[in-house]
């Protein structure tokens, strides 16, 4: 069925709500985001952003939902280009490197957001939760194909390597803004190399 010129336009305009939520909630986090003050920044009224949110609650929920979207198209999708093994971790590693750097919009939501909700039972914790359980699931599974490739050693635990990875891009999101993201990055590219070497077939020692 096709969809209506003002279904359509009414989706157009959640979408730049969103953009707009999602660019000040990476400087303010989810908690500083409101209904009031974020009319004023996408030049509505109250009830026309509550028409497309119905609560606080609701807008938070849906920028977390927005800010994974983008992720997963700035990390995930790229990529899935590369041949599974090694070559695909290595993309997602560059890739996430990428999104590390923030340059426009201030931040990692995600990061700001686990500092918000790691101790506040609620739906934003839960939906948080959520999106990290699934991201870690889909890097601990290209760590799982690369096992499967034979480019790492068949005993390699691929939760840990995650959960490893994981901490090395903390690191970066802690150092950038402190000693600058280039130094940072090349840090953690260092540690990186070294992890995925540990693990590979050509060094099982």
């Amino acid at each position: 069925m096709p969809t209506s010129p003002s279904a359509s336009k009414g989706a157009t305009t959640r979408e730049a709500i969103l953009d707009r939520a999602y660019a000040l909630a990476c400087v303010h986090g989810l908690e500083g985001l409101t209904i009031g003050s974020l009319a004023g920044q996408v030049g509505m009224s109250k009830s026309g952003v509550f028409a497309h949110f119905g609560s606080r609650e609701d807008l938070q929920l849906a920028v977390l939902d927005h800010a994974g979207q983008r992720f997963v198209g700035q990390v995930m999708l790229p990529a899935l280009k590369a041949r599974r093994g090694l070559p695909r971790l290595r993309a997602i590693f560059s890739a996430w490197l990428d999104w590390v750097r923030h340059d426009e919009d201030g931040g990692c939501l995600f990061l700001a957001a686990a500092s918000e909700y790691d101790d506040r039972p609620g739906p934003q914790r839960d939906r948080l939760v959520a999106h990290e359980t699934r991201w870690r699931q889909e890097l601990a599974r290209a760590i799982g194909l690369a096992i499967d490739s034979g480019e790492l050693l068949p005993g390699t635990d691929p939760e840990q390597v995650a959960f490893e990875i994981y901490g090395l891009m903390l690191a970066v999101h802690h150092d950038a803004g402190l000693f600058g993201y280039e130094a940072s990055a090349e840090r953690a590219r260092t540690a990186f190399a070294r992890l995925i070497d540990a693990a590979s077939r050509a060094h099982p020692g």
